[in-house]
């Protein structure tokens, strides 16, 4: 107080005016529990809005949603089974919520590389992995084949190889290499479905995976009519296909079952993947894993690893083993190579 200021005797602490808190008010931690919610399954997201498929056969109808704040953080991502609350007639200019995510059968993992630790789902709910890749223009890649493998394996998928552009190269050199992991195949050519694929789709729940210009939008417009999904071209120069899909969208086929177009990657991390997934790929390698010291890596020149002894003794094919190691390998060197 200032010199020469006097305090008033008439005033006391009822008189000193307090701003209340923004937590004065007390909070509940029970949630509304959205009884009338209508369930509905996310087939595409673009910016912050997710587009919802509701209700069945001739009844189906897209609508719009958008995260309720009480999800927090949590992803919702293509073939999450969600719950919605608020206007789903579809019609235009209409929005309504996600409140709920139904628990998942399965999610499709990678991270950024391999040093990364941050997981990213791309999709849910799949049953079947599509390992697309061309024999030529662009050139095969078998690293970032056996990389998908390796996510396959993990998410407890069903892979399936499908070899396009065999127009332009025959896939024989491609297949000798993945013949040791009972690897069921599909091949096709330009403007060609064949029924083996088509087949090996329907009524299953089937995402593409595949670098830039191998030919998944291709695929899908085949596959799907009317999808019109954008086909982009490879560069003359560099081999390469450029990014022409921005983000994933599942399509009813029209035979049963759904397909899932992805964008085209690069480089898939595993930095997430425990390498005794992969060995649940190999069961004539995991039973003599169980010979294995704890925490076995299972790669060559592992000490005391049980598999060699397991080969060698004629209970297991020698190339399983390699393809087995070459997968974990595969696992352990950089994303990008």
């Amino acid at each position: 107080m200032s010199p020469g200021r006097r305090r008033s005797p008439d005033l006391d602490e009822d008189d000193i005016r307090v701003r209340p808190g923004r937590g004065s008010r007390p909070r509940t931690k029970e949630r509304p529990r959205h009884d009338d919610a209508t369930s509905a399954v996310v087939t595409t997201i673009d910016r912050g809005r997710y587009t919802c498929l509701v209700g069945d056969g001739d009844e189906q109808r897209e609508v719009t949603a958008m995260k309720a704040r009480e999800l927090g953080r949590r992803a919702v991502v293509v073939g999450d089974r969600v719950w919605l609350v608020g206007d789903v007639s579809g019609a235009p200019d209409t929005l309504t919520r996600i409140v709920r995510v139904s628990p998942r059968a399965s999610a499709l993992r990678r991270t950024a590389d391999d040093s990364d630790p941050v997981e990213r789902v791309i999709v849910a709910n799949a049953d079947q992995l599509v390992v697309v890749t061309s024999t030529a223009n662009p050139e095969p890649r078998p690293r970032l084949v056996d990389r998908c493998l390796v996510a396959a394996y993990d998410a407890g998928l069903d892979p399936l190889l499908c070899i396009t552009k065999t127009d332009l190269a025959p896939p024989d050199q491609l297949l000798d290499s993945y013949r040791n992991l009972a690897l069921p195949w599909v091949a096709t050519c330009e403007g060609a479905i064949p029924e083996q694929l088509a087949a090996r789709l329907r009524d299953r729940r089937s995402v593409l995976v595949g670098h830039s210009g191998v030919g998944k939008s291709t695929l899908v417009n085949a596959l799907v009519p009317g999808a019109d999904r954008a086909v982009g071209r490879v560069n003359p120069v560099t081999g390469r296909g450029r990014h022409i899909s921005a983000s994933a969208i599942a399509l009813p086929l029209p035979g049963g079952g759904w397909v899932i177009d992805t964008p085209g990657v690069r480089s898939f991390g595993l930095a997430h993947v425990d390498p005794g997934h992969i060995l649940n790929a190999f069961p004539d390698l995991a039973e003599g894993a169980a010979g294995c010291p704890r925490g076995c890596p299972h790669t060559a020149g592992a000490l005391d690893c049980a598999l060699d002894a397991w080969v060698a003794s004629g209970k297991a094919d020698p190339a399983r083993l390699a393809s087995f190691r070459r997968l974990l390998a595969s696992r352990d060197r950089h994303a990008g190579d």
